[in-house]
């Protein structure tokens, strides 16, 4: 029968870690880190003048929709308008807005 021993033996490292000191990410880890910062923050700014922006659009529209439907309902029935029975007027010259 063959000798099937030395399968059996594993070697074992020896360690060779460097020193804690010499591990750190140094100059070129803190600019890294202080661009992504910079860069975070000016992104939020950005999103927060666009939420804001929408938001007063949102805000001069509904006031706008409430101007007219102040308008029709002070209007009555029996009077004539610029708006009466041109409701779905989507002709060259109608007015719009967007």
């Amino acid at each position: 029968m063959p000798d099937l021993r030395w399968l059996a033996v594993t070697p074992t490292p020896t360690p060779t870690a460097p020193p804690p000191e010499s591990v750190t990410p140094g100059i070129a880890g803190f600019i890294g880190i202080a661009v992504v910062a910079v860069v975070v923050v000016l992104l939020a700014l950005d999103m927060l003048r666009r939420i804001r922006r929408a938001q007063y659009r949102v805000d001069v529209n509904e006031q706008l929709d409430e101007e007219e439907r102040a308008g029709r309902e002070g209007d009555g029935p029996g009077k004539s308008g610029p708006d009466d029975g041109a409701a779905g007027d989507l002709s060259p010259g109608s007015p719009t807005r967007g």
